[in-house]
């Protein structure tokens, strides 16, 4: 039987919630972002998607999207990313996804489990 999951409870803590902050990226670049944004935003939700149905197409794409994220942060708001309170929030939550991504147990599981 073919299961799709937007949510897999058996994975690490780490992946799970990565899959979470995945799909509240995109709503939220869906509020509040440029069209740049709103693309990483959709390429973070599908990358959970693929991460919640153990695809290593989708772990590949969320932390490259959670990746050019961060970047973008930084192209449009400089140094400012730093000092001012949004941009700086963003940075945490985007950075805490990039960490959560890139955690050796989520890289473990995915080499390990994913297909």
């Amino acid at each position: 039987m073919n299961q799709h999951r937007f949510l897999n409870r058996s994975q690490p803590q780490t992946l799970y919630i990565a899959v979470i902050l995945g799909y509240i990226a995109l709503v939220r670049n869906l509020l509040g972002g440029t069209a740049a944004m709103f693309l990483a935003g959709v390429a973070l939700a599908a990358g959970a998607y693929g991460i919640a149905n153990e695809k290593k197409w989708g772990y590949s794409l969320a932390v490259g999207a959670s990746i050019f994220q961060v970047v973008l942060l930084f192209v449009y708001f400089g140094s400012s990313t730093l000092t001012d309170l949004g941009p700086l929030l963003d940075l945490i939550f985007d950075g805490a996804l990039v960490a959560l991504l890139l955690h050796p147990m989520s890289r473990d599981y995915q080499r390990i489990w994913f297909r």
